[in-house]
């Protein structure tokens, strides 16, 4: 079965008990132990639930991997997924990723002795002169947020094979319908569902995915021993988010580019941001099946973008993407403030950028707005 058809049947599908078409919630903290020298599934909730294995299964199954472990969050997930290293080991990470990721590497795992080095990781030149002898990971996303820089994952997997080295792969952006990175030899990747995968903006939620069941037991002894985990309830709305997953990125990858294509004839716009622009856009294409739902664009000046931001309709304002509706963001004050602003400035994240998650709306309503908030 192709990806989509995996989205809605998968080994759960169907509940095997009652013969539901949605998987059970299972609120409980705690199971019943019928011997207690026997191990058995289910002890704890923190352990193990069945409504998070049935979504641990399920994205698994749809990036290609060993191993899913569900997360109270994504950046809960790409902090446990960096637990797995020690102190005085060296992580090789892309410099233009989430704002987010950047702020657990350069303070919280600083403190513990977990070194990183931050590169452009367009050049596969520049991740192979970052690798030292005490280097154990890559850690790339593509498309980058808010740029959307496309990194050559087979090219920087195949540097990370030539050191024995774990690469790991945020995929939030593209999700497992449109790009598979392990699939491309990946031995990790993470997603914030909160965005794409669940895709009604009531959840938080971060998924990791282990390519073999050797990084798996790593990933999941840091999940337990840190209990950074999702209730059921949300598990299951994750669930529902991803059946609907391709009608809604469907529509919303289309309308990002008939937007995109308006955005770039417009005077008070500087320059435009997606996949398919540009040299790389061909390189994108070979390693994934579209261009996504994200759209950046740099206003001609930051009052521009302000201004856009204070105007526009039916854009929210506001923080994450990946919803039914549209979403407008300022990088800036929003996914990068923690970023120094010398740093946003050096990699482009100007405080004339707006980025936008393109979400259900008829489109020409969308770009009808966006040009008076513009004007």
């Amino acid at each position: 079965m192709k990806t989509a058809t995996k989205l809605i049947h998968n080994a759960h599908s169907v509940d095997p008990t009652t013969g539901a078409l949605n998987t059970p919630v299972a609120l409980t903290s705690t199971f019943a132990q019928k011997d207690i020298f026997v191990d058995q599934e289910f002890d704890y909730a923190r352990s193990g639930n069945p409504t998070r294995k049935a979504l641990e299964e399920t994205i698994a199954l749809l990036e290609g991997g060993a191993k899913g472990y569900a997360f109270s969050s994504g950046m809960a997930a790409t902090s446990s997924v960096l637990g797995i290293f020690s102190a005085g080991d060296h992580v090789v990470a892309a410099e233009d990723i989430y704002g987010g990721s950047y702020r657990i590497l350069n303070s919280f795992y600083k403190r513990f002795g977990l070194e990183h080095t931050a590169v452009d990781a367009s050049d596969l030149n520049a991740i192979r002169a970052a690798v030292k002898p005490n280097t154990k990971a890559i850690f790339l996303e593509t498309p980058s947020n808010p740029l959307l820089k496309i990194t050559d994952l087979r090219g920087a997997i195949g540097a990370a094979k030539e050191r024995d080295l774990i690469t790991i792969i945020d995929n939030t952006f593209m999700t497992p319908l449109l790009q598979r990175p392990i699939e491309l030899g990946a031995d990790i990747v993470v997603h914030s569902a909160t965005k794409f995968l669940g895709g009604h903006s009531d959840l938080v939620l971060g998924l990791a995915v282990a390519a073999n069941d050797a990084i798996g037991r790593r990933i999941y002894q840091v999940q337990n021993g840190f209990g950074a985990v999702p209730s059921p309830f949300d598990c299951f709305l994750a669930l529902r988010g991803i059946k609907t997953l391709k009608a809604r990125l469907a529509l919303e990858q289309a309308s990002a580019q008939k937007l995109v294509a308006w955005l770039q004839n417009r005077d008070e716009v500087d320059r435009v941001y997606y996949p398919s622009i540009g040299d790389r856009a061909a390189l994108h294409a070979s390693q994934a099946d579209g261009f996504g739902a994200v759209v950046s664009f740099k206003a001609k000046t930051p009052d521009l973008a302000i201004g856009f931001l204070k105007k526009v309709r039916l854009a929210a304002t506001a923080v994450s993407l990946g919803g039914v509706e549209t979403i407008a963001s300022y990088p800036a004050r929003m996914s990068h403030a923690a970023m120094p602003p010398e740093e946003r400035k050096r990699l482009g994240v100007s405080d004339a950028l707006v980025r936008v998650s393109v979400g259900l709306e008829d489109v020409d309503d969308l770009i009808d707005d966006f040009d008076k908030a513009l004007r």
